[in-house]
């Protein structure tokens, strides 16, 4: 189906309609031999609170956006490899239900469908483009992550000297390795990530400990000092003081 559909005048129409709704701040989606799988809002979990965002699947790529007006107009186009992404289901929790878990090189983060069947649909067909990607290339599946951030309402104190209350004057910060929610002195310190950036990034002391002794930190997706599961876990695209 996807073969058929990829050069064909309704497919190359329904990528220039998205394409349009991005404007010139968006980078071009019609090429050869790309196909729009899907659409469809998600509730995306950023740093500061859960966000709809408009995502669009296509065969080998997957796009999303702040929605400015409804199939007329988003921003923020964002553009996610799907070479690079693997996907893990999120338990329900509260009132965040039917989610999942995008993860890539350069960052983590969790969606949420309206629908149980909706989740399924979107995880089905993601596989499946994933799959399909790879065995066309012969590539291995990417083996790592950028870990996902915790949402700052999860902290109240620094997650790793458990002292330092967070305050407007004492800014939660994130380590880029493993996620924490951490204060200004445990995480003063840098390593370079290239997956994540080509300049060095912020990470927490231990973490700083463990990658200048070649092991590993642990991720921020096998937490289980929280008490709440994969739904508090986010990342900071678009929230004010993303650099942090």
């Amino acid at each position: 189906m996807v073969d058929r559909l990829a050069n064909s005048e309704a497919n190359s129409k329904r990528i220039g309609v998205v394409e349009g709704c991005f404007g010139t701040a968006g980078q071009p989606l019609v090429i050869p031999g790309r196909v729009l799988i899907g659409e469809g809002v998600l509730t995306k979990l950023c740093r500061k609170k859960p966000k709809a965002r408009q995502f669009f699947l296509f065969n080998d790529i997957l796009v999303y956006g702040n929605i400015v007006i409804q199939k007329k107009k988003y921003n923020k186009q964002h553009i996610i490899p799907l070479e690079s992404v693997t996907i893990d289901t999120v338990p329900d929790e509260g009132d965040l239900r039917n989610g999942w878990i995008i993860k890539t090189p350069t960052k983590s983060f969790a969606v949420y469908a309206a629908t149980a069947t909706e989740k399924s649909e979107w995880m089905n067909h993601i596989g499946k483009c994933v799959v399909d990607l790879l065995q066309k290339s012969g590539k291995a599946p990417t083996g790592e992550h950028a870990a996902v951030w915790i949402p700052d309402s999860e902290a109240t104190v620094c997650m790793r000297c458990q002292k330092v209350k967070f305050t407007p004057v004492s800014r939660r910060h994130h380590c880029r390795k493993c996620g924490y929610v951490v204060c200004g002195p445990c995480s003063d310190k840098k390593f370079l990530l290239p997956s994540q950036s080509s300049k060095p990034v912020r990470v927490c002391e231990f973490c700083f400990g463990q990658l200048t002794a070649g092991g590993l930190a642990p991720r921020a997706d096998s937490i289980s000092q929280l008490g709440s599961k994969f739904n508090n876990m986010s990342d900071d695209d678009d929230d004010d003081d993303s650099s942090d």
